[in-house]
């Protein structure tokens, strides 16, 4: 049986305001330990930033960190997932989109919790995806979202 996002997915993932720096969202991924960064407005999600983004759309195009706001190179065009989804769904998910983390809304869009590519790697052997991205007990989810064509 699937379980459902909300049994595997991280709970309180970290988020800024959308005019928050670059700089300030490093230094976030870098105290907590964590590659992503949720991005909001008035509470609402509205993008994710991660530390390739920060790399690839801000350090390689030099623009400077301390005052490039997240918005600017934030990936506003999500893939959610709601807390009562099932973790086969991430895991289409993540296969069609090539991403390797999901923010988790509640009913008014807030953030509520992560789901990563390692939770869905920890979830019970019972399962996996087969090659048309349905499930079918043959190893997990971790093969199939790594051979995704890279998100850029």
């Amino acid at each position: 049986m699937p379980r459902r996002v909300s049994d595997v997915m991280t709970v309180a993932p970290m988020a800024l305001p959308l005019d928050a720096t670059l700089d300030e969202a490093a230094r976030v991924m870098r105290d907590e330990a964590i590659g992503d960064v949720l991005v909001t407005y008035a509470g609402r999600l509205c993008g994710v930033v991660t530390d390739r983004d920060i790399v690839v759309r801000a350090v390689a195009e030099h623009r400077d960190t301390a005052l490039t706001p997240l918005g600017d190179v934030c990936t506003a065009e999500l893939a959610i997932l709601h807390p009562e989804d099932d973790t086969a769904t991430a895991v289409r998910l993540m296969r069609e989109r090539a991403v390797r983390r999901l923010p988790v809304v509640d009913t008014f869009h807030r953030p509520i919790g992560i789901v990563s590519i390692g939770d869905l790697a920890l979830v019970d052997g019972d399962w996996g995806v087969d090659g048309a991205g349905g499930v079918d007990g043959a190893g997990g989810p971790l093969p199939a979202i790594c051979k995704a064509p890279p998100n850029n």
